[in-house]
C-alpha cells in the first residue's frame, strides 16, 4: 500500500502511518484489528439498557418519562462530546483519546453496579462522552489509514458496531438472570472496555510521533449545504436507531413478549444490521450518487419498524429482519458519506465531529419524543406518524448528501 496523503495537519499517527511500515501488511493488520475491536465497544453500553428497562423502572420508582431520561442522556453525550472529539485529539493525538475514551467506559460501566437512578444518570453520562470522542475519531482514522480501501474498512467497521450492539442487547436479561441483577448485567461491560483499553494502550506507546499541532478552522464546513445534508441523515436515521436501542423491547413486552424472548428479537434484528451494513457500504462506494441507497434503507427501516408496532405477532420477527437490515445499512451509509464527502482525513475528523455531534443532538429527540408519546397517550399505538415522519426526512436528507461533491477541505475556499 502507497503511504497515505499529507494533505493536512492530522493526529498522533499509529506506527503504520510511518511510509516503511505502511508497506508491512502485518501492521495494517493488526491496526485494523484494534480499530475493529474498539467499535465492538461503542454500542453495548447503550443497548443493555433496554431489555432491562422494565426491571430498572420497577426497582427504581421512576416514570416512563425518568426512563426517556435515561435512554436520551447517551445520545445528547455523543452529540456533546463528538462535536470536542477533534479537538481532544489535536491536543492528545487520537490513539490517546481512544485509550481514554475507553477506560471511561470501563469506569461508567463499574458506576452503574449502585443501582440507583442517580448511579445510572452519572454512568450513562461517562459512557456517553466517551463514545462520543470514539464515534468521531474511528472513522477518520480509516479515511486516514486506509484510503484505498474505504468501502470495505467502512463496512467492516459497520459490522462491529452492529455486532457489539447485537451482544448488548441479546445478553443484558440472560446477564441481569445470571449475575443476579439488571445492575451487574450492565456493570459487566466494564471488562472488555478494559482489556480493549489495553490493546489500544500498546498501540500508543509503540507510536513514536509527537501529539500533532493545532487543526485549521473548520468554520467552513458549517456554512456548507452538503455538510448539513450529511449531518441531517447522521441525526435522523439515528434516531431511529435510539428508539430501537431504548424502547422496541420494551414495546414488544406490551404486546406479550416475555422478557427473553423481547430482548432476542430485538438482539436479532441488530444482528441483521451486519448484513446492511456489509452491503451498504460497498454498493455505495461504487455509484457516483448515493442517494437510492439512502430512499432503499429508509424505506426498509420503517417498514421493520412499523411492522413490529402494528403487524400480528407471527409478523414480528420478519419485520425485525427487515428493520434490522434498513438500519444496518442506514448507519453504515451515514458513516460512509462522511469519508465520500470529504477530500482527506483532517477533514473528515472535522466533518465527523459535525454529522455525529449535531446528529446526536438531534437523534436524542427520537427516545424522549416516543416515551413522552406513550405517556401521554397511555400505549404505543401513537407513534407510528411519529417514527415515519423520521423516516420520510431522513430519506429527503440522505438523497441530498448523496450527490457527487465534497464539503470544503479544511482552509479551501468555500465550494458547497
Amino acid at each position: 500500500m502507497p503511504p497515505t496523503s499529507k494533505a493536512g495537519p492530522e493526529p498522533r499517527r499509529p506506527p503504520s502511518s510511518d511510509p516503511q511500515e505502511t508497506n508491512r501488511p502485518a501492521r495494517l493488520i493488526l491496526f485494523a484489528a484494534a480499530l475493529l475491536v474498539a467499535a465492538l465497544n461503542l454500542r453495548p453500553a447503550l443497548t443493555t439498557l433496554g431489555p432491562v428497562l422494565p426491571e430498572i423502572i420497577r426497582d427504581t420508582g421512576i416514570s416512563a418519562a425518568g426512563a426517556s431520561v435515561l435512554t436520551t442522556i447517551p445520545v445528547l453525550c455523543l452529540g456533546v462530546f463528538g462535536l470536542a472529539a477533534p479537538r481532544i485529539a489535536g491536543r492528545t493525538g487520537t490513539e490517546a483519546a481512544i485509550v481514554a475514551a475507553l477506560a471511561l467506559i470501563a469506569a461508567g460501566s463499574l458506576v452503574r453496579l449502585l443501582a440507583a437512578y442517580p448511579a445510572l444518570i452519572v454512568g450513562t453520562i461517562a459512557c456517553g462522552a466517551a463514545l462520543g470522542v470514539m464515534g468521531v475519531l474511528l472513522p477518520a482514522l480509516v479515511r486516514r489509514d486506509f484510503p484505498r480501501w474505504t468501502g470495505p474498512m467502512m463496512a467492516a467497521y459497520t459490522m462491529a458496531l452492529c455486532a457489539g450492539a447485537s451482544i448488548g442487547a441479546g445478553a443484558a436479561v440472560p446477564l441481569a438472570e445470571g449475575m443476579g441483577g439488571w445492575h451487574r448485567a450492565l456493570a459487566f461491560w466494564a471488562v472488555p472496555a478494559g482489556a480493549t483499553a489495553l490493546v489500544w494502550a500498546a498501540i500508543l506507546l509503540r507510536s513514536r510521533n509527537r501529539p500533532a499541532s493545532a487543526r485549521r478552522p473548520a468554520g467552513l464546513l458549517w456554512r456548507s449545504a452538503l455538510a448539513w445534508h450529511v449531518t441531517l441523515f447522521m441525526g435522523l436515521q439515528s434516531a431511529l436507531s435510539y428508539v430501537v436501542f431504548g424502547w422496541l423491547a420494551p414495546i414488544l413486552r406490551a404486546r406479550g413478549f416475555d422478557a427473553v424472548d423481547a430482548g432476542l428479537i430485538v438482539s436479532g434484528s441488530i444482528l441483521v444490521q451486519v448484513a446492511g451494513a456489509l452491503v451498504s457500504p460497498l454498493v455505495a462506494t461504487r455509484l457516483k450518487r448515493q442517494g437510492p441507497v439512502a430512499v432503499a434503507v429508509s424505506a426498509a427501516t420503517l417498514l421493520g419498524l412499523l411492522g413490529c408496532v402494528y403487524g400480528e405477532t407471527s409478523a414480528v420477527v420478519p419485520a425485525a429482519i427487515l428493520l434490522g437490515l434498513g438500519q444496518g445499512g442506514s448507519m453504515a451509509l451515514a458513516l460512509t458519506l462522511i469519508v465520500l464527502r470529504s477530500r482527506d482525513a483532517a477533514t473528515a475528523a472535522e466533518l465527523s465531529g459535525m454529522a455525529q455531534s449535531v446528529g446526536y443532538t438531534i437523534a436524542a429527540g427520537g427516545p424522549l419524543a416516543v416515551g413522552l408519546i406513550h405517556d401521554w397517550f397511555g400505549g404505543w399505538s401513537a407513534i407510528g406518524p411519529f417514527l415515519a415522519a423520521i423516516a420520510v426526512l431522513a430519506a429527503m436528507s440522505g438523497w441530498a448528501a448523496g450527490r457527487d461533491d465534497h464539503v470544503p477541505a479544511l482552509g479551501a475556499p468555500a465550494s458547497a
